[in-house]
């Protein structure tokens, strides 16, 4: 185990812990689940006992299946992240599971049904433990032909990728396009060139296949070498080394776009300094630059002229987002995204399995943190936690 995990027993109901073994699907019977969970502010994982919550009106409960990590998780480790205000903190914003009970209400889903959902940064509604609480209007059905495994990895990356894209351009919005299903939205951008940094990451596959839908073209991207074959797989028309020496990375562009439109939207799927600088550059004066991690920005828009004013967005990537036009849209996305799965028109990460259940988080935010995860969704299980 890695030195930030700890198991630790915190049984709200006082009784010792229960068996993991599954109800039946028809009555969700158990009182208590594991889960894992930040102890304290800037303290270690732990495995805890927590209540079973109960679905109130539009939630649905669901049985975890599956739920996959993301570098959110290690980082609100780290930085103690002020959205996070109650400890122990359980973390987890990917799920896919079966519904075991619907609240008052509920229309669209039936007990037994397969599917997944965006998790949010609260005990009730995060993922990382073996029963979740979801509103029912934000859950999307998985189709036949994608796995537990596969659905898990859709969420956070697919909701960061369509909000960044389709959200009004707002503080923790997006570059206000028309979605493929709206009106006209199908199609509607062919022609125009978009640059996606990181096209490999989770949010950078979905942005690369959203911004297919739309009709972008070229679709240039950069990623590791050994990911070329999967971006390309997914729509990229062109592909650059994400160890392009910046200055380099805006010739290639240039010439890739030469005699066509300017770049007027950059997609930054991962926002570090390393590539925050080149991809404002690559934008065009007028355009917009989406940002994944509204934390960090290393743009001295300050050295700018006004001359090249150019948009940029710090999006939030959730469908829980207070912004009625945003949550709207996710209620959108989730009635549209099982018939675009099931035509392939999106797909899914790949995934790789971590043992343990619950218990083998910790080991796999720290690989994410030490950047050693490349073109994979690390998913658990958490119903395989060990007592």
């Amino acid at each position: 185990m890695t030195p930030y995990f700890r198991v630790g027993v915190i049984n709200a109901q006082g009784d010792r812990p229960r068996s993991t073994h599954p109800p039946p699907l028809s009555s969700p019977n158990m009182s208590t689940q594991k889960a894992l969970a930040i102890l304290e502010k800037n303290g270690p994982w732990g495995l805890i006992n927590v209540h079973v919550d109960k679905p109130g009106p539009g939630e649905v409960l669901i049985r975890a299946e599956a739920t996959a990590l993301n570098p959110v998780d290690w980082k609100v480790q780290a930085s103690g992240a002020p959205f996070v205000t109650d400890y122990p903190a359980i973390m987890g914003t990917d799920s896919a599971g079966t519904v075991v009970e619907i609240g008052e209400g509920v229309t669209r889903l039936r007990v037994g049904d397969r599917v997944f959902h965006q998790g949010w940064f609260t005990n009730r509604l995060a993922t990382f433990k073996q029963f979740t609480i979801s509103p029912a209007d934000i859950v999307g059905k998985i189709p036949d032909n994608i796995t537990f495994d596969q659905a898990a990895s859709i969420p956070v990356g697919l909701g960061a990728a369509f909000v960044g894209l389709y959200g009004q351009p707002i503080e923790r919005g997006g570059a206000g396009l028309v979605a493929p299903w709206q009106n006209g939205g199908l199609g509607k951008y062919a022609g125009q060139p978009i640059v996606v940094f990181g096209g490999s990451t989770s949010v950078g596959q979905y942005v690369i296949q959203l911004a297919k839908l739309s009709g972008f073209s070229p679709i240039i991207t950069t990623s590791s070498p050994h990911n070329a074959p999967l971006v390309t797989s997914l729509g990229a028309t062109h592909f650059i080394s994400r160890t392009t020496p910046p200055s380099d990375v805006l010739s290639k562009v240039t010439n890739i776009t030469s005699g066509g439109p300017s770049v007027k939207l950059v997609f930054d799927a991962i926002s570090e300094e390393t590539t925050q600088g080149v991809a404002y550059d690559v934008l065009a004066p007028g355009g917009t630059l989406v940002l994944v991690w509204p934390l960090k920005n290393q743009i001295d828009l300050r050295k700018r002229p006004e001359s090249t004013l150019k948009t940029v967005v710090n999006t939030f990537g959730t469908v829980h987002h207070d912004v009625e036009t945003i949550r709207d849209l996710g209620v959108q996305l989730y009635s549209k995204v099982e018939a675009y799965l099931a035509s392939g028109d999106l797909k899914p990460n790949r995934t790789e399995i971590l043992q343990g259940g619950l218990a083998g988080i910790p080991d796999g935010l720290e690989r994410l943190r030490s950047n050693q995860v490349s073109g994979v969704k690390l998913v658990v299980r958490p119903h395989e936690t060990g007592e």
